[in-house]
């Protein structure tokens, strides 16, 4: 089972961007989902998690600006990212939990610089 991230990027203060997150190989059934990001000299956070009957869970410093939505048929979890700001900046990683074990993703790059 592989998990494939993309969406990153470059964008100014205040703009927005969509981050997916494919799972593709023997998936049983897929738990959780989400996102968490890891920023130059810190800990590794977790920014979203939704359930697979779509209940969300938010950190406190993206509640509001960001949205967490999965399609269940293409085993994909997408972060929508609205308001960014410079702290956002950060490698975004996201999971998927199945059968008690958790997949990650390869990581992708958010930078939230003018």
């Amino acid at each position: 089972v592989q998990l494939q991230a993309s969406g990153g990027g470059l964008v100014q203060p205040g703009a927005s961007l969509r981050l997916s997150c494919a799972a593709s190989g023997s998936i049983f059934s897929i738990d959780d989902m989400g996102w968490y990001r890891q920023a130059p000299g810190k800990q590794r956070e977790l920014v979203a998690d939704i359930t697979k009957s779509s209940g969300t869970l938010y950190a406190d410093s993206v509640k509001g600006r960001f949205t967490i939505s999965r399609d269940n048929a293409k085993n994909t979890v997408y972060l929508q990212m609205n308001s960014l700001k410079p702290e956002d900046t950060a490698v975004y990683y996201c999971y998927a939990s199945t059968r008690g074990l958790r997949l990650w993703g390869q990581g992708t790059q958010v930078t939230v610089s003018s």
